[in-house]
């Protein structure tokens, strides 16, 4: 999530686009106001990356991270076929997971608070570490 949020976000790395070639390729798939959603994604991407990395808002940016590849399975991958989906299907899943387990023990959001936040957010408890 990481590189391809600074790609998008800062137009520099492997998966380089910047906003504005984002946006042309979300408005070549017919995306309402594509510039808007380039920034949203390619933001999500570069600091939700970044949470995910750290354990920060882990059940948050996790059911994010989760909408957004899912929402890259249907309209990018799943039009070239089966062959283009399984990277960003796993993602949603590991994403997906996260949102059900939430921050581990080493986690910076456990560190910090020492409670897991948000933990009400999906029927669970904090656990006491």
């Amino acid at each position: 999530m990481l590189v391809s949020g600074v790609g998008k976000v800062l137009g520099v790395g492997p998966k380089a686009s910047g906003i504005s070639g984002f946006a042309g390729f979300l408005s070549s798939l017919g995306v309402p106001l594509p510039t808007l959603a380039a920034w949203g994604v390619g933001l999500l991407e570069l600091v939700g990356g970044a949470l995910l990395l750290v354990g920060l808002l882990v059940r948050v940016t996790g059911a994010l991270v989760a909408l957004d590849m899912l929402v890259a399975t249907v309209l990018v991958h799943l039009p070239d076929g089966y062959g283009g989906i399984e990277l960003t299907l796993v993602l949603t899943l590991i994403a997906g997971s996260l949102v059900l387990s939430g921050p581990g023990a080493l986690s910076l959001e456990r560190a910090l608070f020492e409670r897991e936040l948000f933990a009400g957010a999906v029927g669970q408890t904090a656990r006491p570490d």
